[in-house]
């Protein structure tokens, strides 16, 4: 399938963060060719497990590739009445940015799908101090066009909504649609899937589409735990360069796949993962966070005693919106990395990362060969 209808299908599924089940179908169907098992667990993260090649008389070696499938979303908050006619009150669901609320098309996922528009009192009718500012939920009404009496019939409180967006292509192979964040990940995961059928790998994958990334991590929390792996990689989206960023260690759309080094990642991960782009000759861009990356990372590292984890970023635009973008190639880019890292992991992997942390001197260096941090006995640190 071409990597656009890949994105079509996944972003387009509903999805909100703690319903995942639409997006989780979805993912599915186009795992399980490539797999030789599927489990849903019991908080809703889909995994997809392929065997290795290794030896079958031992346990192999495993690692878990995990790209959160929840999307950010609305909920309904209040049934409320206007001569006759029924409006829905909604709050947010994972972290929307409230500015691009008015005038969206939604769906309301009640006793059955119900399309509305995410409405408010024109300026000229809002008091003076909130002109020219964001719509607070207490302004907003989402309208599905019907009675009281229907709507209290077909909503109830606590009834999740979606945007009702569909992905479209820009120029130079970009698409804008809601969901990227994160569905353009689970994208790569599938492409990294379909790509270890001609590849030979010894490692056991486990391929984990998680829940509830965008609230609480709880899908990489219980699924690290529940499958132990010899190692993670966290597989996210992350800002790109556009008009008014100022930040110049941001990438550009287009330019490749971006490793994160930080609080979160272990060196070891994050030079298997550079070494694997040096082998395709793949341009890659650092990301660096001091603290959480802000990824299912977070909650993969620090599951039983511990899991060596790295993370893989998507450069995108507009995040948190309903016209998040990216560049496809980006997005074959990664699954095309993720492959080549998982056949390049041997019965060594794990002995030589763990040297690498006792050595006295660290050096990390990114895509471009320039050292990102160095730190030896002789600075004192």
């Amino acid at each position: 399938m071409e990597t656009f209808e890949l994105l079509k299908q996944l972003t387009e599924a509903p999805g909100p963060t703690g319903n995942e089940g639409g997006a989780a179908a979805v993912i599915e169907s186009l795992w399980r060719p490539f797999v030789d098992e599927i489990v849903v667990d019991r908080v809703g993260s889909l995994l997809g497990i392929k065997r290795g090649a290794g030896p079958a008389d031992r346990p192999r070696p495993s690692i878990l590739l995990a790209a959160h499938m929840d999307e950010l979303g609305l909920m309904v908050s209040r049934i409320v009445e206007h001569d006759g006619n029924g409006f829905l009150r909604v709050t947010e669901l994972g972290g929307v940015d409230r500015r691009h609320l008015l005038g969206q098309t939604a769906i309301v996922h009640g006793t059955r799908p119900l399309t509305g528009v995410l409405g408010g009192l024109p300026d000229s009718y809002l008091s003076e101090k909130e002109r020219d500012k964001a719509y607070s939920y207490e302004n907003l009404v989402l309208d599905v066009g019907l009675p009281i009496d229907e709507v209290r019939r077909l909503v109830s409180i606590g009834d999740f909504v979606t945007f009702r967006q569909s992905l479209r292509k820009l120029q130079n192979g970009r698409v804008a649609g809601k969901a990227l964040d994160n569905r353009a990940s689970v994208t790569a995961v599938t492409i990294c899937l379909e790509h270890l059928q001609q590849r030979r790998h010894t490692w056991d994958v486990i391929a984990v589409a998680t829940s509830q990334e965008e609230e609480t991590f709880l899908g990489a929390y219980t699924s690290a735990y529940a499958q132990r792996p010899d190692a993670a990689i966290a597989i996210d989206v992350t800002h790109a360069k556009g008009p008014g960023t100022n930040d110049s260690e941001l990438m550009e759309l287009g330019s490749g796949p971006v490793l994160d080094i930080g609080a979160n990642v272990h060196p070891g991960l994050y030079g298997a993962l550079r070494d694997a782009a040096n082998a395709l000759e793949m341009k890659i861009g650092t990301g660096v966070h001091a603290a959480g990356s802000g990824t299912d990372a977070y909650a993969l590292q620090v599951a039983r005693d511990g899991i060596p984890t790295g993370v893989l970023s998507i450069p995108l635009r507009y995040m948190h919106t309903m016209v998040e973008t990216v560049d496809m190639g980006d997005v074959e880019r990664v699954g095309r990395l993720l492959a080549e890292m998982v056949a390049r992991l041997d019965d060594n992997f794990l002995g030589n990362i763990r040297e690498e942390l006792m050595r006295p001197e660290i050096s990390i260096k990114n895509g471009r060969g320039r050292s990102v941090s160095s730190v030896s006995e002789d600075d004192g640190a």
